[in-house]
């Protein structure tokens, strides 16, 4: 299955929730399309853990192979399969470009990786899924720290997660911990992710 290159906005109003991050989406609370505001149908178990699944899976941009292969990756690690989920999406590189500020969403995030902008360690990594280990150093190449796309989310950046750093003379970031599940969306409830996959 392709990912999904539609209307953000649309999606967005469909799974009720702002897959952008900054609530624009959702000013008409409920779905597109001619008889919106009375679609809020009530879902059953099924609908409510495919919602769910969608939402996250959208959220981080994946394709449904990406993201399945993720959940058994979880499933194989110590402690709780949901939340080890939610690490694992977090760590990866594309999502972390977005969470330091060095672009205003994942996909833009995900374009600077693919085009050689972003570096590990001082290597350039052109992996948007390259699972980010604990204190590596995410940085820019020197001939793409100029870059206006870059300078324009640097500014309007409003927060960076306490489980990164960012040095803003080197325009470089660290990940300095695994971040806590109330530091991610809480419009997730993982357990049904868990429970689909269960089947």
């Amino acid at each position: 299955m392709a990912r999904y290159t539609g209307p953000k906005f649309k999606l967005s109003r469909r799974l009720g929730i702002s897959l952008g991050g900054n609530g624009k989406e959702l000013k008409r609370p409920f779905p597109p399309g001619q008889h919106g505001p009375g679609q809020r149908k009530k879902l059953s178990g099924y609908g409510i853990q495919l919602q769910e699944k969608q939402k996250l899976r959208h959220m981080y941009g994946l394709n449904e192979k990406q993201f399945r292969n993720l959940f058994d990756k979880a499933t194989k690690l110590k402690g709780i399969a949901g939340e080890n989920f939610m690490f694992l999406l977090e760590s990866r590189l594309d999502n972390l470009v977005y969470r330091l500020g060095l672009s205003n969403s994942r996909a833009g995030a995900r374009q600077l990786v693919a085009h050689g902008h972003v570096t590990v360690n001082g290597k350039k990594v052109d992996i948007p899924s390259y699972m980010v280990s604990l204190g590596d150093i995410i940085g820019l190449r020197e001939r793409s720290r100029s870059l206006k796309a870059i300078k324009e989310a640097l500014e309007g950046r409003h927060h960076i997660p306490n489980y990164l750093e960012f040095n803003d003379t080197a325009m470089e970031g660290k990940y300095i911990r695994l971040p806590e599940r109330a530091e991610l969306s809480q419009d997730i409830d993982e357990k049904q992710i868990v429970e689909f996959y269960s089947r």
